[in-house]
């Protein structure tokens, strides 16, 4: 990943993470407000809905999966939201066999032998902010989890994993923010395990091609001052998405567009933002946050145009 583009992307979440977390809590991404986008939801919630909504598309987690120590790698883990709701999810699905460490020590006498090879749940999350990574790792001493997950401030690029690490390689909302998508998605590959899944949810601009035909100035302009905002590359569409990830060794490639689900979103943060708290948290936060703040409605706005899609891919090795 460039070094600008490295720098623009640590600085905009280093300044804008704590008030997210003030005004909108640990998860950092869309909500899902129903098929349709029709379903009137608590903020909040709707983000929750969103993981579960994921989860259940991509039949994760499967009791297969369950029946052995379980790990999880979030990339672009934000404040650690995601990494964190996954690791106690997964931990206490009736069905598995896993436990989080904590637990396996409470509730069974085990030797040490035994406790080396008890099945578990652990997660890693990576982000280029140190301001994300710390509050996220404070985060998992606050919920007991600190020995079942951490977080790491590392190049998705160039993860400093080896090969076939993780059974489940989750990326919601981080797509974006890469410079070379092929090798975002190769190195996704490359840490999964086999028989691992894959679940990718990104910004996506519409399809091109014949039909839709390409993107106009008007078109091109609007997302120029997207990326610009908020420290982005560029996005491909989700079509372009599944042709890459068609030419990795992955089966059992499914793709959808959540677009109308997620919409209703960018209003809701808006009104969010009108808050007298959230105000002076704008005004305290530095010019990055007040410029990303006051291009929400770019994104309404796109969304409502179609230009703006939400693309989702889920994968198994």
């Amino acid at each position: 990943m460039t070094s600008t583009l490295y720098q623009q992307i640590q600085q905009l979440y280093d300044a804008s993470s704590g008030l997210w977390e003030q005004v909108w809590g640990e998860h950092m991404h869309h909500g899902y407000y129903g098929p349709d986008g029709n379903l009137k939801k608590e903020r909040r919630q709707a983000q929750i809905d969103l993981i579960e909504e994921l989860l259940a598309w991509a039949g994760v987690p499967s009791e297969k999966a369950l029946c052995e120590s379980y790990r999880i790698l979030d990339v672009g883990c934000g404040i650690g939201g995601s990494t964190l709701y996954l690791t106690e999810k997964f931990s206490s699905l009736p069905q598995n066999n896993l436990k989080l460490d904590g637990e396996a020590d409470q509730n069974y006498s085990r030797s040490p032998e035994l406790n080396k090879t008890s099945a578990s749940v652990t997660a890693t999350g990576i982000t280029l902010s140190p301001v994300q990574a710390n509050r996220a790792t404070e985060r998992a001493k606050i919920a007991g989890l600190e020995s079942n997950v951490n977080f790491l401030v590392a190049d998705a690029l160039n993860m400093p994993f080896p090969d076939e690490s993780f059974d489940l390689v989750w990326s919601l909302e981080s797509g974006e923010h890469m410079p070379d998508k092929i090798k975002f998605l190769q190195e996704c590959c490359r840490v999964l395990k086999p028989g691992g899944t894959l679940i990718l949810a990104t910004w996506c601009h519409r399809p091109l091609g014949e039909t839709a035909g390409e993107l106009t100035d008007e078109e091109r302009k609007q997302l120029a001052e997207i990326y610009r905002v908020y420290a982005l590359p560029y996005v491909i569409s989700l079509p372009e998405y599944e042709e890459i990830v068609r030419s990795l060794p992955l089966t059992s490639i499914r793709t959808a567009d959540w677009s109308k689900a997620v919409a209703p979103f960018w209003d809701v943060v808006i009104d969010s933002a009108l808050t007298p708290s959230a105000i002076w948290g704008l005004l305290t936060s530095g010019w990055t946050t007040i410029q990303a703040a006051l291009a929400l409605g770019l994104m309404s706005r796109g969304y409502q145009s179609g230009l703006i899609r939400f693309g989702m891919i889920c994968a198994v090795k």
